[in-house]
């Protein structure tokens, strides 16, 4: 079941976040990679920014993923499962609702350029790779230089 995150669910969302995020060890460039993986605090700030929609599985979530407008862009954010749960469907049904939602003209996606995994999801979803990257990250997102060269950008036009 889908449902819209509140602040009583901002434990189990930085749970989710660190323990999905153990798969970029080794993957990402190392001087990326940390654990946590994101802070509580960065975590709150987050949700400030956007609004989180979680998968919930017997009374339990397990999967979560961030919703943000800016501009004129919608951007998907901070999708993850929990390991366990990854494969069956969660983060495409989560992705197909955030979808729906969508008002602005283009839906974008950031991830490390070394996340396969994630690459294919989106790919096998309808997202194409943006050969713009490096603008779209300085514009629309709020990160480090570093980053910037070691993601990509994937959009769906609407």
């Amino acid at each position: 079941m889908i449902y819209t995150c509140q602040s009583r669910d901002t434990p189990r969302i930085h749970f989710i976040i660190n323990e999905a995020a153990k798969a970029y060890e080794g993957v990402i460039p190392a001087d990326r990679y940390h654990q946590p993986y994101m802070t509580m605090e960065e975590l709150k700030r987050e949700m400030k920014r956007m609004t989180f929609f979680g998968w919930e599985e017997n009374g339990e979530l397990v999967g979560i993923m961030g919703f943000e407008p800016i501009q004129d862009v919608t951007l998907i954010r901070h999708a993850y499962v929990l390991p366990r749960w990854q494969r069956q469907g969660i983060a495409g049904k989560l992705l197909a609702h955030l979808k729906g939602l969508v008002t602005t003209p283009r839906l974008l996606v950031g991830t490390w350029a070394d996340a396969y995994w994630a690459i294919e999801f989106y790919v096998k979803h309808g997202y194409t790779l943006m050969p713009d990257k490096d603008e779209l990250l300085k514009t629309y997102w709020d990160i480090p230089q570093r980053q910037i060269e070691t993601s990509v950008v994937l959009g769906i036009p609407y």
